[in-house]
């Protein structure tokens, strides 16, 4: 692989997510030599480090490539950008809130045991296996 982005070295996990996102069509397919290898682009290195900051935050493939049609027209308003951070912030909110639930849970189940009991009188496994647990 040439270009001065990879210098021609990648392990087996990045070459798989480079065309898993050439195929999802979040990177441009790349040029290929005479002898059929890629050869990628420091485009193509600026569109995989936007993906990899992109999926840090948490954000789907389909919001990366709503993201990237934005790019693709950057002389529009912000709205649209806005208003899927917003919607973002909301599930992720969410998500929060369903953890919170699910420590309580767990802190619950915890503290149902002690140390000092066998296996067989574990409150933890008794509770699991009885389904004295909320439902999320």
């Amino acid at each position: 692989m040439n270009g001065r982005f990879f210098n021609g070295k990648l392990n087996v996990e990045e070459t798989q997510t480079i065309r898993f996102y050439e195929q999802q069509g979040l990177l441009p397919p790349p040029d290929r030599q005479d002898n059929g290898y890629r050869v990628y682009t420091e485009k193509h290195g600026e569109g995989l480090a936007f993906i990899r900051r992109c999926r840090i935050l948490g954000l789907s493939l389909a919001e990366i490539h709503e993201l990237q049609s934005y790019q693709d027209d950057p002389h529009q308003p912000c709205t649209a950008v806005n208003a899927l951070l917003d919607d973002h912030i909301s599930h992720v909110r969410s998500q929060i809130t369903a953890l919170q639930a699910l420590e309580k849970q767990l802190v619950s189940l915890r503290a149902s045991c002690n140390d000092d009991r066998e296996v067989e009188a574990c409150g933890v496994l008794a509770g699991i296996s009885e389904g004295n647990m909320h439902q999320q």
